[in-house]
Order: structure tokens, then sequence, then C-alpha cells
């Protein structure tokens, strides 16, 4: 079992930057697939990035080169540090844990979930 909680949403214009975090009990986050995901009102949840055991990332096309996912081992806590946000970033960003991923970005390979966060960006 994996217990996660999210942290550091709020509202901010266009071109600002926020910082998520997600912290992790139960299982240490340098050891389990994790990542960040998000769903607007009326649309799916969508992947935006992982991280796995090795360190190794990988991102959606929409938030390359202005997201990044990193993790605190001692700290047992993930982070997404989003920079250049847009009004389209808008949404409830989750955390998600996996102990196997065979499909990182694809939200149905995680079966632990935090209750999310909401990250507002206005124009």
């Amino acid at each position: 079992q994996v217990q996660l909680v999210e942290s550091g949403g709020g509202s901010v214009q266009a071109g600002g930057s926020l910082r998520l975090s997600c912290a992790a009990s139960g299982n240490t986050v340098s050891s389990i697939c994790m990542g960040w995901f998000r769903q607007a009102p009326g649309k799916q949840r969508e992947g935006v990035a992982t991280i796995i055991s090795d360190g190794s990332t990988k991102y959606a096309d929409s938030v390359k080169g202005r997201f990044t996912i990193s993790r605190d081992n001692a700290k047992n806590t993930l982070y997404l540090q989003m920079n250049s946000l847009k009004p389209e970033d808008t949404s409830m960003y989750y955390c998600a844990a996996a102990y196997i991923c065979p499909s990182l970005l694809w939200p149905g390979s995680y079966p632990y979930w935090g209750q999310g966060t909401q990250v507002t960006v206005s124009s």
C-alpha cells in the first residue's frame, strides 16, 4: 500500500511557476514508479510526467521543456516544477504510484492516487 498527499497547487498568471509536492508513505519513492497526472473538467485524465526507480523520466509533449519531475529520497517526496505556465495547464493535478508500470503515462497503470491539488492559470 502507498499513501500519497499532494500540495502546492494554487492560482498563477500565465508565464508563472508553481511547484507541486507529493508526500508518500508506505513505500519509498525511489523504489516505485511515480507520476503526475491531470484532469480538467469534462476531459480525460492524462499523464504529465513520470519517474521510475532508476531515475528515468518521461514527459507529455505538451509540457516538455516547461515541467520537471523529481524526487527527494530522503524526504520520500515527489515534485513537479512547473514553469512558463499556460491557461491550458489549468487542471486538477494528481500524484500516482505503482509497483509495476508498463505504460508510464497511462493512468490505468497506477493503482495508488492522491486526492489532487488544483492548479489554475489565468491569462
